[in-house]
């Protein structure tokens, strides 16, 4: 699922969807192997395509911890630019598994090695490592969620 930036002025419209004020590095994490891994993991399905939502899939996200995620924006512009050196072509050619680009194919490479290591500095084997390291984290995210304050509460009429 390819994302791209588009000039203010552009509409957003039916289910697209937009991330105002957007940063390379934002653009690195979410182009990259392990967004997509929780991305097909976790998001909706329309028939056989995704159905990319931002409050099941991009606001449950995980970042990694402290994450600065600027080390990313020189790895994401090089996806950005290996996408340009192919003037005519539509994000459907530049990302068919058999005909993509090897500049853009080692693009994407350099992004998710630098993407994992934000994560874990051994990087993953697998996206099921990832998905199980998403998880963990997810649910750190939410244990403060989900901790009952103590102390008065309403009593129950009897």
């Amino acid at each position: 699922m390819p994302f791209g930036f588009f000039p203010s002025s552009a509409v957003v419209a039916d289910s697209c969807l937009s991330i105002p004020d957007a940063t390379l590095g934002h653009f690195g994490l979410i182009q990259s192997t392990m967004h997509m891994a929780w991305m097909r993991t976790v998001c909706g399905r329309l028939e056989s395509r995704y159905r990319y939502s931002k409050d099941i899939v991009y606001n449950t996200f995980p970042l990694p911890p402290s994450a600065d995620l600027a080390k990313l924006e020189p790895l994401a512009q090089a996806v950005l630019d290996a996408r340009a050196a192919h003037p005519g072509a539509t994000l459907a050619d530049l990302y068919d598994p058999d005909l993509m680009p090897p500049n853009l194919r080692a693009a994407h490479a350099a992004l998710d090695r630098a993407v994992d290591r934000l994560y874990r500095p051994g990087g993953f084997a697998s996206d099921r490592e990832r998905v199980e390291h998403l998880f963990t984290l997810y649910e750190r995210m939410v244990a403060p969620l989900l901790v009952q304050p103590k102390g008065r509460g309403r009593k129950r009429p009897a």
